[in-house]
């Protein structure tokens, strides 16, 4: 088989302390206090606790297992799994080996799945057996072979599952229970690579070595003021940087983590009251789902103390008002990406609000750098160097740096500190309206305080005269909301009014790894429509 390329973009130095890697990290742990849990996660007979000590047996034994698999380093492993400690193991136990994972969102259907193996060319796939009715090797073999990837494939059972029967030569079964302790990885080589949005096409597949992994895990359960005791909501896919990133920073800071497979809001409450969930970081879509299940059937979260909230839908300052309130839970904007790792930045907790609800944030480890053109107060494109910085992108080769070395974002944002910045939108959906260039949120924010308003968006179309109009989509909670146009008025400029505000029975939306985010083209195109 041929091996993945990488384009690699930059190089950092290892990071000269201990531990090694990330292996190392949770050998550490299983030393220092095998006893502890590490992760509470569902099976079909429910919440299940899995030691650090567990944990550490499962990640030498499978690191055993994929070396006698032949493999090595460089090897991509495709590891298409939901939230299972399995994950975790398998993405320990190639980086062991010195191999990289390219995690696939079990959403993924051919075409998606067919570009990640183009792409990345592992040598293996760790493919879910029976997960959640999902075919999903029918999905893998159509896409086997419009790729020409012809990769071994293990079945993983899953928590509290049956091992499945294995038939063929290119399937195996991990069966191993022991393995000698490995020997540290170089931390230079690539350890993850992550699908980006795909804003532009089909996504690239943004890679990092496994030194930023680990500094930025531990960089990230610092900031997030994560301690032993601590338990992170790993709901968000891990195959994803949101949800990897937090469940990463948990298990740096030798906290527990609760996995949960499937996203169902009364389920994951309930998980979340009974094992005391203190930190999540997530889209505001995944929280309105909580919250108005929790107001059907109120449990006990007075645990939680953080959120960290990425504003995909406008709900984000009425949430964390109202969890502030019940709970008495601390909300803050965060920013990353596949690039520069989620929660590369996030606003500390003495930051007053509704300020630290904004995206951005301060960044999280001394050696990332964040300019924008023109200085502090300008807005601008965000540029960043650093140890979150992508390090290569398997199968690819994009122009992503400027002349002088800074990871162009593709976001627009001001700086009000050295390090610190106010993430205002992406470039592309940055609205230019009458000579003034506004953040189509400032719009949603107005709409979503509506009463009668669920979910809103604003969007930039042409106008009859060429020029920008914004164009509003809401979803509503059944009342009539009356005069949109006009309660926008009420507060905002008038260039800032929307020129339209159209009802929606349900926004067009993707379920992508970081969160369900509403398709803004979809939009674009029925406003134009409506012009």
């Amino acid at each position: 088989m041929t091996a993945p390329q990488v384009h690699r973009v930059s190089g950092f130095p290892a990071a000269g302390e201990r531990p090694a890697d990330l292996p190392d990290l949770v050998g550490r742990l299983a030393r220092r206090d095998p006893d502890v849990v590490a992760v509470h996660e569902r099976t079909p007979d429910g919440l299940v606790a899995v030691t650090r000590g567990e944990l550490w047996r499962r990640v030498c034994a499978l690191a055993e297992e994929l070396r006698e698999h032949g493999i090595t380093a460089g090897d991509a492993v495709a590891v298409w799994l939901p939230n299972w400690s399995d994950a975790l193991v398998w993405q320990c136990a190639a980086a062991a080996c010195g191999a990289h994972v390219i995690g696939i969102n079990t959403r993924y259907g051919v075409e998606e799945v067919t570009h990640v193996l183009t792409r990345a060319r592992p040598r293996l796939v760790a493919l879910a057996h029976d997960f959640h009715g999902l075919d999903l090797p029918g999905r893998l073999w159509p896409a086997v072979e419009a790729s020409g990837v012809e990769p071994e494939i293990a079945l993983v059972p899953g928590p509290g599952r049956p091992t499945p029967a294995v038939v063929g030569d290119r399937f195996w079964t991990p069966t191993r229970t022991e393995g000698p302790e490995p020997a540290p990885s170089d931390p230079a080589t690539l350890a993850v690579a992550f699908t980006t949005s795909g804003s532009t096409g089909l996504p690239k597949l943004a890679a990092h070595a496994g030194a930023g992994v680990l500094a930025h895990a531990v960089a990230d359960a610092a900031a997030l003021g994560l301690v032993e005791g601590d338990v992170v909501l790993g709901a968000l896919p891990l195959s994803g940087v949101f949800g990897y990133n937090a469940v990463l920073a948990g298990l740096a800071a030798g906290a527990a983590v609760l996995l949960e497979p499937v996203f169902d809001a009364d389920v994951v409450l309930d998980d979340m009251a009974a094992v005391g969930v203190t930190h999540l970081a997530s889209g505001d879509d995944l929280v309105l789902r909580l919250v108005e299940a929790c107001r059907v059937r109120r449990r006990d979260l007075s645990a939680w103390r953080w959120w960290g909230v990425a504003d995909f839908q406008g709900r984000s300052r009425e949430l964390a008002a109202w969890l502030a309130d019940e709970f008495g839970t601390e909300t803050a904007g965060v920013y990353g990406s596949s690039e520069l790792f989620a929660l590369a930045a996030t606003w500390p907790l003495d930051e007053p609000t509704p300020q630290r609800w904004a995206g951005g944030g301060r960044v999280v480890h001394p050696g990332i750098e964040v300019r924008v053109a023109g200085g502090p107060g300008i807005e601008g494109e965000l540029e960043f160097r650093g140890p979150n910085v992508v390090d290569g992108y398997l199968g690819a080769d994009p122009d992503v740096f400027t002349a002088d070395g800074w990871f162009r974002s593709g976001d627009l944002g001001v700086l009000v500190d050295e390090g610190a910045f106010v993430y205002t939108c992406r470039i592309g959906d940055a609205l230019r309206l009458r000579g003034f260039l506004v953040d189509p949120a400032e719009i949603e924010v107005r709409l979503a305080a509506h009463p009668a308003v669920h979910t809103a968006k604003v969007v930039g179309v042409e106008g009859a005269d060429g020029a920008t109009i914004a164009v509003g989509f809401v979803t509503l909670d059944g009342d009539e909301p009356g005069d949109l146009r006009a309660w926008c008025a009420d507060v905002l400029a008038p260039f800032k009014v929307p020129a339209a505000v159209h009802v929606l029975d349900a926004m067009p939306t993707t379920s992508g790894t970081n969160g369900l985010k509403i398709r803004a083209e979809e939009l674009r195109r029925m406003a134009r429509a409506h012009v």
